[in-house]
């Protein structure tokens, strides 16, 4: 006789009963089962201030608070005598904080005139310079500059990064505004300082070499930047080819620079000798001419730990490269909260731009909302139910601090964007359902450009400035005739 068999008529009574029981009970389950495709992106993670603030709010209460932003037009001081028609809170851009970042874009365009530079901040949106890098070629391309900007002494995602080839030694202590609060020396603008690890065999070292972009062909005037410190022994020994440039580290004030090499190049090794206790904060590479822009992303970041930054380091920085906008990228991870109110975040961003403008003083702000991200509803992919409530957010904090905005949800396409962007052909966005692909980024970072330079042509048309006709085929070839014949000529 079979022993086994009356156990599994027990076994098959179990599951048939277990079915049943899900079937009749699935209507009182909650829809959201599952947090998001199974594909879990290794690039969401929280930073401390965030779980700090999240923890301080019941976030299961829905913000239920009547929006009178909704209820009438935003209208517009006037700034040098220009003032921008006002505007519905749904369809809320606010050109009118622009204006004295397009007025330097004008200058530098009409009179080739000064010079225009911006800082990125974000978080795995933009990590290896995706976004960003597609964004600065429009600029460049449009309004002239060369050079890549400020990059770190060390990066999670310098493999990645198709802009600049990134490498370090693995003896850098790296301290981040993502975990620590009150690091030994101040926090640098990409909210990080380095420390080389001790070690008289084998010294820390950077290498940096330009890949092949337009615009980004060399390393720009390389310039290194780093703080204050007691130690007088330390030294960057730079090699370049053939040649080796010694240069001493005085470290007497706040913040040091250091002009490593008196010509652009291509690519060089960094050796840092008896650096011990000198805070490092990266290298700057650009011409000095157009508009630059710097990728300051940081992954897992949501935008709170700029308001630990510290003012004077941060006006040492702004004296060093002159920033004319700042634009706050920001949203993946604060939606992995699993709230709908969003109050909290509202409310400390206003701290953070309340805090940037200590630090930038009459810099333009311009905050991006968060993009289109999808999870797994009723075994469907569909556009998190937290994202318009978090992308209102942003976009009321940007109208009550003064500050331009662009909604990245509703401009990659609104409700059910993402999926699109993950199933076209090819795809736009990654399987996390989060992430764009390089192909997803070149297009975000075009279309945050033209928004940009919507304002920008409409602010030109304010001041009366007449567009220059568009030259013909053959009047551009008789312009770089002219342009090469004088070349040869010098």
């Amino acid at each position: 006789m079979n022993r086994n068999k009356p156990y599994f008529y027990q076994s098959f009574t179990i599951v048939v009963l277990s079915i049943a029981a899900f079937a009749v009970f699935k209507q009182f389950l909650p829809r959201k089962i599952f947090p998001e495709t199974t594909v879990v992106s290794k690039n969401i993670v929280i930073d401390s201030l965030a779980l700090e603030a999240v923890q301080a709010v019941d976030t299961t209460i829905v913000d239920t608070a009547e929006d009178t932003l909704r209820e009438k037009k935003i209208v517009f001081k006037k700034q040098k005598g220009i003032q921008f028609p006002p505007e519905d809170f749904e369809d809320y851009r606010g050109y009118q904080h622009l204006i004295a970042f397009y007025e330097k874009l004008l200058q530098l365009e009409t009179k080739d005139k000064g010079k225009v530079r911006i800082a990125y901040f974000g978080d795995s949106m933009t990590d290896g310079d995706l976004v960003v890098k597609d964004f600065r070629a429009k600029l460049q391309e449009r309004f002239g500059g060369m050079g890549v900007g400020f990059v770190n002494i060390t990066s999670e995602s310098a493999s990645s990064r198709s802009t600049l080839k990134h490498e370090f030694s693995n003896n850098w202590k790296t301290v981040s505004y993502l975990n620590v609060k009150h690091p030994e020396s101040p926090f640098g603008i990409t909210g990080q300082v380095f420390f080389t690890k001790h070690d008289t065999v084998n010294p820390a070292w950077v290498k940096y070499r330009a890949n092949r972009f337009n615009n980004l062909l060399l390393l720009n005037d390389p310039t290194l930047f780093y703080g204050k410190s007691e130690n007088k022994e330390g030294e960057v020994v730079i090699t370049t080819g053939k040649d080796t440039i010694v240069k001493a580290l005085e470290g007497n004030k706040l913040l040091n620079t250091i002009t490593i090499a008196p010509y652009d190049l291509k690519a060089f090794k960094a050796e840092f000798i008896a650096t011990d206790s000198i805070p490092f904060y990266g290298f700057n590479f650009d011409d000095g001419k157009g508009v630059h822009v710097d990728n300051f992303s940081s992954r897992g970041n949501s935008g709170l730990p700029i308001s630990i930054f510290n003012p004077k380091v941060m006006q040492a920085f702004n004296k060093e490269l002159g920033y004319d906008l700042i634009v706050l990228h920001y949203g993946a991870n604060v939606l992995n909260y699993g709230t709908y109110n969003y109050s909290w975040y509202e409310k400390r961003m206003k701290t953070v731009v309340k805090h940037i403008r200590e630090c930038f003083p009459g810099v333009a702000i311009l905050i991006v909302s968060t993009a289109d991200k999808s999870t797994k509803y009723d075994m469907e992919m569909k556009t998190d139910s937290a994202v318009m409530p978090l992308a209102l957010s942003q976009k009321r904090y940007a109208v009550q601090s003064d500050a331009a905005f662009v909604n990245l949800y509703t401009l990659m396409g609104g409700e059910g964007s993402m999926v699109k962007w993950v199933e076209e052909v090819p795809a736009l966005a990654n399987k996390d359902y989060t992430h764009f692909n390089f192909r997803g980024s070149e297009k975000i970072g075009g279309l945050i450009y033209e928004q940009i330079n919507q304002g920008y042509e409409q602010y030109k048309k304010m001041k009366g400035i007449k567009q220059p006709k568009p030259k013909t085929q053959a009047a551009k070839k008789d312009s770089l005739k002219r342009k090469n014949d004088s070349t040869h000529a010098e």
